[in-house]
């Protein structure tokens, strides 16, 4: 009975933490993108769409990887991952007022959403 009663109030506790608190917000949100990451890397590996070869993404990255740095590249291939985190980088970057990326240059940024259209 007494483990019962410590593992109501556990709960309990964790309850209140998540919903009256912003200290697990955090963690609760890298784990929400950790699982979209992967749902998005197995429905890629396990799809059985037809998939219609673009030459545009392959050439984008021949075209523009002498002008990255090495940390650029690594960002260029999470962008063009999947056709999911390619229309995400359009979303976000590829708008009139878009935001400043971490990773890449501005000139950069709107050649790879110049490149994209």
């Amino acid at each position: 009975m007494r483990g019962w009663i410590i593992l109501g109030l556990g709960a309990g506790v964790l309850y209140y933490l998540a919903t009256e608190t912003n200290k697990l917000d955090e963690p609760i949100a890298r784990t929400d993108a950790l699982l979209v990451k992967i749902e998005r890397k197995l429905h890629a590996m396990t799809g059985t769409k037809i998939i219609k070869v673009d030459n545009k993404v392959s050439q984008l990255k021949k075209e523009i990887s002498s002008r990255m740095s090495t940390g650029e590249l690594g960002a260029l291939d999470d962008i063009l991952e999947s056709e999911f985190s390619v229309q995400a980088y359009k979303d976000d970057f590829c708008n009139g007022s878009a935001p400043r990326h971490e990773s890449l240059s501005r000139d950069n940024v709107q050649y790879i959403c110049d490149k994209l259209r």
